[in-house]
């Protein structure tokens, strides 16, 4: 059975730091959530992957990181794995695979993979060994009512039921709703981008 996978990343911000670009001093996109799902070429969920990543640089999450996305400190703290080991075992979920983001993220998977192997750590896979695309130009371009949606509202900005629970920016949420938006399209005789399972 082919298929392919859809990601989604939750990393460190504060105030103003999209609009500024993580400019300001000590601020980086520190990973703190992976959520992927790998599907079937009818875009079918299979199997799901999700996890915390505790962050080096600021291990103290902001107020606004966490009221954006629900995460707090005691989880990340709990049951957060250290940036190689998830980063890691996320690189081997996507092994073989052509891996679709909604988005910038595997630029900034990259960021954290070049931080991780700055440490002196070493990752269990490889980026090259899956095929990173960022379908939204794609996806926008097909459904234009999406143009102004992150991945957690895909499926509300095209008019589809809730894809499960909890809400946008939570990593396996947001995959669920860019799922939910592929699916859709799919179905309507969209043809997913050249490396998709077809």
């Amino acid at each position: 059975m082919s298929t392919f996978v859809v990601f989604d990343l939750e990393f460190t911000s504060w105030p103003e730091a999209l609009e500024r670009d993580w400019g300001e001093p000590g601020q980086f996109r520190e990973i703190v959530q992976i959520g992927a799902l790998r599907l079937t070429a009818e875009c079918a969920v299979v199997e799901e992957f999700e996890t915390l990543v505790r962050p080096v640089v600021n291990p103290e999450l902001s107020p606004y990181f966490t009221g954006l996305t629900g995460i707090g400190q005691e989880a990340v703290d709990r049951d957060g794995a250290c940036p190689a080991e998830a980063l890691g075992e996320f690189l081997g979920f996507c092994r073989d695979q052509t891996v679709l983001s909604y988005g910038n993220d595997m630029v900034v998977l990259g960021e954290n993979m070049g931080w991780v192997r700055s440490r002196g750590e070493q990752l269990k896979h490889s980026f090259l060994d899956a095929a990173f695309l960022n379908i939204r130009p794609w996806l926008n371009a097909v459904a234009p009512d999406t143009a102004t949606a992150d991945s957690g509202r895909l499926w509300q900005a095209l008019g589809l039921p809730r894809p499960m629970a909890g809400s946008e920016h939570s990593a396996l949420f947001d995959c669920h709703s860019f799922a939910a938006a592929l699916r859709h399209l799919h179905a309507e005789g969209h043809v997913l981008p050249e490396g998709c399972p077809r």
